[in-house]
């Protein structure tokens, strides 16, 4: 059982002894958060629910407009996947930056504007379902609409993500054709920011693949998915580590499609399943990085045991 986080209740949480451990950590050049913030589960955890008091009443749009910099006041980092949905207003990152310190690092999903090659067949994409995607693998557009906004808080961002969900053999057969399609596009990418790829076709994860990211500097992303080996397994594999930094997502347990978690674990008050094989190969990537003093960006998300700051507090135990 878990020192700091019981399985059954909701326990009291030690979040002064959490801030600690990833403080120090963070002093290593290791980053540990969440994927999002945003979540009311976590009051009494992480949030003070007097904070977010209005006329004697918990308000949930204060919460969500400030709780961000409470977040902060414990850990050193999350990862911003609302940008994958969206290209942000300069005064949406002018915002969102002002509540975090200088010490705070950021990972951000890059839009899937730039990494769908053609819109799945779902009701959110409306007319665009089904068809090709003319702005895959856009540089411009990803310099222009994306990048450029990011520029005055570059110190700030820690990496920056290529999520390419599952792609089906009518946009790439093969391993290789991902790879020639992707080598291009990575060599225009600019100097002076960390980039990774998190691929959800296990077949991809090829010697070319890695050979492809190391040839440009960039992190290949060690996931905890529904269809993708356990992270432990990707480690293993040989040129798996691709850059000096490692960056890795923990989003949902082999087998377990995304919305079956969101119905199992929300409102992710609790840690709810314990999920040894993907906290195994996070600590193995936690020890790695202390051991070679490499950098590190570890993400961790509520559908993965149904509570990320517990699973965090297992994963630094």
């Amino acid at each position: 059982m878990d020192s700091l986080f019981d399985l059954h209740d909701k326990p009291a949480f030690d979040c002064d002894e959490l801030r600690n451990r990833l403080n120090a950590l963070a002093a290593r050049g290791i980053f540990i958060g969440g994927s999002s913030w945003k979540y009311e589960g976590w009051l009494g955890q992480i949030y003070s629910r007097q904070r977010y008091q209005v006329r004697g009443r918990f308000s949930k749009k204060l919460f969500e407009e400030t709780c961000l910099s409470e977040y902060a006041s414990v850990f050193p980092a999350v990862c911003g996947d609302f940008s994958f949905y969206q290209f942000p207003a300069d005064s949406f990152w002018a915002k969102l930056f002002r509540q975090t310190p200088e010490t705070f690092r950021w990972g951000f999903k890059i839009p899937e504007q730039i990494t769908v090659p053609a819109w799945p067949v779902h009701p959110r994409y409306g007319a665009l379902a089904g068809r090709e995607n003319p702005t895959f693998l856009d540089s411009a557009l990803l310099h222009g609409a994306f990048l450029s906004a990011l520029e005055p808080y570059r110190q700030q961002v820690g990496v920056l993500i290529f999520e390419f969900g599952v792609l089906r053999q009518h946009s790439f057969e093969t391993a290789a054709g991902f790879v020639k399609a992707l080598d291009p596009f990575l060599a225009r990418l600019p100097a002076g920011w960390k980039f990774a790829v998190e691929i959800r076709n296990a077949e991809f994860l090829s010697s070319d693949y890695f050979a492809c990211l190391r040839a440009h500097g960039v992190s290949h992303v060690y996931n905890a998915w529904t269809r993708m080996p356990e992270i432990a397994e990707q480690i293993a594999i040989p040129g798996s580590r691709t850059s000096e930094l490692i960056v890795a997502h923990a989003l949902l347990r082999r087998g377990r499609p995304y919305e079956d978690a969101v119905r199992q674990f929300a409102p992710y008050d609790r840690v709810q399943e314990v999920n040894e094989p993907v906290r195994r190969g996070l600590r193995e990537l936690i020890e790695i990085a202390r051991v070679d003093g490499r950098p590190a960006f570890i993400f961790v998300n509520n559908r993965l045991e149904g509570n990320s700051p517990g699973t965090i507090v297992s994963i630094t135990d």
